[in-house]
Order: C-alpha cells, then structure tokens, then sequence
C-alpha cells in the first residue's frame, strides 16, 4: 500500500508503483483539502476577476475571456486541443506514472481539482489502466502536450495499456466497469497542466542509473583483481587529504570490497583509470544523489498554475519549470560518460601484457590468437555512443504560442537521453566484466575477495573462460544480464 499525501513518496517507492499497481491509502485530512479548494474554484469560475485557464484563454489566448456558459465545455477542449503528441508510444510504466504523479501532486490539495475527480484518478490507477503516451511533444514546460494524452485516455478517449496489451481506451473501460466523471471547471487544465512526464521519465533514468552504477562499483574490484592494481591509494589516510565528492566513500568500499585479494602490488603507480576510479565514480555518485534530491522535491511538490492558496486565491505560478531537474540529469550524463572512459582504458590495459603481466590480449594461447583485443572495437562504439548520449540537449527551443513561452527546459528529453546513455553504458560494464574475469582466469592463482568470488563464479557458471579464439558478443550480453541480476537482487 502506498500512502499518498505525506510528502514522503521517495524514488523507490514511486519506480516499484509504476511498474505495477499499489492500493492507495489516503487520509480524509487530504480529502477535505481538496474539497475546500474545489469550492473556491468553483466560486471563482463565476466570478468578475479573470483567472488564467479557470475563465480565460490559454497561452497566446490569454486575452480570450470565457463566457460563463463555456467554461465546462472548455475543460475537455483544453485536453483535445493540445493532445498533439507524435511518434511510438512510450512504455507502459510511463503513462501509470503521469498517473500516480498527478495523484501525489493534486493531494498537497492546491490544485483545484474536485474529490470526485481526485478518487476517480486513484481508481484508475489501481485497476492498471495506464494511459498509453506518445513518444515527442514536451518541451518540460508543465508536460503540457504529452500530459493531454493522458488527459484523453483517462476520460475513456485514445488508447491505453490493458492487460497487456494496447486498447481503445473505451474498451478498457468497459472491461474494468469505469466510468469517468464529468469534468468540473478548471480540472481540464489541471490534467495537463503538471510536471508529471518529466517526474517519471526522470524516475525511470534515475532508478537505472542507481543500477547501473553499482555494476560499475563491483566491476572495478574485479578488474583491480584482474590487473592486480597497487590498492594503496584506496587508504584512507590518502583520500582524506582532498574532500571530493564521493571520493572518500567509494574508495573505502572498493577496499573493504577488495579484502581477501593480493597485496603486494606489481607496481608503484597505476594508470589513471585505475587511480581516479574513486573519484570518478564519487563524481558520478555525488550527482546522482543530487539529482534524485532534486527529484523528490519535484514529485512531492505542485506545478500546478494556476493555484489555489489559503486566503482563496487563484495565482498563476512558474512551478511546473524544471531546469534544476534538467541540469541535474545533464550534469550525471557528464558524469557517467567519464565513468564510461575509464572503463574503455581499464580494458585495454588489462590486454597489454606489458602492463598487465598477462598474456597478450588475455589469449592463453598466444600466436595468431586475437584474445579478447577485437572487443576493444566495440568497447570504443559502447563509448561513443555514451558520449554521444551526453551531450547537453535542455538548451531554450524556439519561442512558442506567440512568443509567451519563450523559455523551457526540455526534462523529458533530458531523462529520455540519460535513459539511451545507460543501455550501451551497461553493456560497457558487462564486457569489462568479462575482460576483468579473463583476467582473474589467467593469474596462477587466482586471488578472489569475497565479492568478486561471488561475481567471478556467477559469470563463470554461465560463460567459460575463453581459450581459443571464439565469438563474445552473446557473451557481453549474458554478463551485464548476470550482473544486473545481481545488483538488482543484492
């Protein structure tokens, strides 16, 4: 059961409720919010003072007063008018999330919405209807075209995900015995008009990248071990003569994590890849941490604009602009790109025998053999298209709707880039696995902490050591599966 109304909706709780229907629990406090705010609204919506989106116009329509007569028709019109998304449908978990978004966010009770409207949403959500959302429209500016998807979909219009499969929305509800309400004054705006694509697309990269870090960690104590890399500078007495972000915590990991391996290292100094492992994977965790704050304000908040305040006003707001969710995904997408280099050069040294103490390229058999030195081609395309992915994408589009909207962030766009980046950025790890594994394999005796015993044996039980020369590439994919098991099931 998931409690909504505390302001204490985390990221694992929200990423486990999309993937698939809670019960909702909500106290008769928020209940009672929402009504006394739906009735200011509804007082409001006769009213003399106009109010954006409640008896006006939107956007560059600003200036259109709304008839009395009007504005219940307008709340459908609002949705049907903006729904001009384009492109395949985003996965299933995606419009569940708009869902449950839209719920966490209208119980803070600011938005307006009736508690009809607001106990239908909660219904929704927990027969697993989940509104299915194209791909493009957002520009991260309170969601507004994408979210009017949603918007159509949960009044029974467009298609929606169902029992495993996508269906006209009406069928859905047929099937469920749901029937939607009618729309009341301004909750028409107030379905599209909220972050809550960017919330879960956001969700969606963060949860991954929290996974795929932590394959990252355990996968640098297998190659230290396969290298045999000088441990050293992982000491504490070192790492705390510079207080960088990460630096500090991570290293104490990877030594404690290391403990049980050889000693007596083969060299003074190792190459950079090996020695700013920390910090560079302190960076990366630092502005995860960072990020996911910044999401959790953001999930737990109101974008709603307008909003319904205390003394009963109805106040246009500027909430629903997310460039510290943007930068804070941008500056991790940096981030995981440098974690992605360190792993491309860890591998290559790990397969110059001059450096490795190895057989050249880890081929036991040498000669002719090509050992494991062709993967470093697709080691090098793994890297580019990380770096690729990383690129800064949240810079201003163009000025919109007669020029009002002349500023967005482009969140969703942002979390959807750090969600590519991570597909090639896994399947890095997985082949440094493999490459770290080849290494350990070939060192007489092999010396195993516990956690890489408990990795080493995991992939070894599936994927044999190389000797001759053979195809990897199903291999690659086999180890980041295994080790994305057992990060997941750690």
């Amino acid at each position: 059961m998931l409690k909504i109304g505390d302001s204490q909706i985390n990221l694992e709780h929200f990423y486990d409720a999309i993937q698939s229907p809670q019960r909702l629990y909500v106290d008769d406090v928020i209940i009672d919010k929402i009504k006394m705010a739906h009735d200011i609204v509804e007082k409001k919506a006769m009213g003399e003072e106009p109010i954006y989106g409640l008896n006006t116009g939107l956007g560059g329509n600003l200036g259109y007063r709304l008839k009395p007569e009007e504005i219940s028709d307008f709340q459908m019109q609002i949705i049907a008018g903006r729904a001009v998304a384009c492109g395949n449908p985003l996965p299933e978990n995606t419009g569940r999330g708009i869902l449950l978004a839209r719920i966490i966010s209208a119980a803070n009770g600011y938005s307006g919405i009736s508690a009809e409207l607001f106990k239908y949403l909660c219904s929704l959500y927990e027969t697993g209807i989940s509104p299915v959302i194209p791909e493009y429209g957002s520009i991260g500016d309170s969601d507004l075209v994408q979210n009017a998807h949603f918007g159509l979909a949960a009044f029974g219009q467009g298609n929606v995900y169902f029992e495993g499969q996508i269906m006209p929305a009406a069928e859905a509800f047929q099937k469920s015995d749901i029937k939607a309400p009618d729309l009341k004054p301004k909750e028409g705006l107030a379905m599209v008009s909220h972050s809550g694509l960017s919330v879960t697309l956001s969700a969606i990269a963060l949860r991954e990248t929290k996974l795929a870090l932590e394959m990252m960690k355990s996968v640098i104590v297998l190659s230290y071990e396969g290298y045999g890399a000088n441990q050293r500078l992982l000491h504490e007495d070192l790492n705390q003569l510079r207080i960088s972000p990460g630096q500090q915590e991570i290293s104490k990991w990877l030594l404690e994590n290391l403990k049980g391996s050889e000693k007596k290292p083969r060299r003074i100094q190792e190459a950079l890849s090996f020695r700013t492992a920390p910090s560079i994977i302190g960076a990366a965790h630092h502005a995860l941490h960072h990020a996911i704050s910044v999401w959790h304000s953001e999930v737990n908040g109101t974008s709603d604009s307008p909003v319904v305040l205390e003394d009963e006003s109805l106040v246009s707001t500027a909430n629903f602009h997310t460039p510290a969710l943007a930068l804070a995904m941008e500056n991790l997408s940096l981030a995981l790109a440098s974690v992605a280099n360190g792993s491309v050069q860890r591998m290559q040294k790990m397969m110059n025998s001059e450096l490795s103490a190895l057989p050249k390229y880890l081929s036991p058999i040498g000669g002719g053999s090509a050992g494991f030195v062709p993967s470093q081609k697709t080691a090098s395309v793994l890297n580019s298209e990380i770096r690729h992915a990383a690129q800064p994408i949240m810079f201003n589009p163009a000025p919109i709707s007669d020029s009002v909207e002349d500023m967005a962030p482009n969140t969703p766009s942002v979390a959807r880039k750090l969600s590519r980046l991570l597909h090639p950025l896994k399947h890095l790890i997985g082949l440094e696995a493999l490459v770290a594994c080849q290494a350990i394999s070939l060192r007489k005796p092999p010396s195993k902490s516990m956690l890489t015993t408990q990795l080493y044996s995991a992939i070894r039980s599936e994927i044999p050591m190389m000797q001759e020369d053979r195809s990897i590439g199903d291999d690659i994919n086999l180890a980041t599966q295994i080790l994305t098991s057992q990060m997941e099931n750690a």
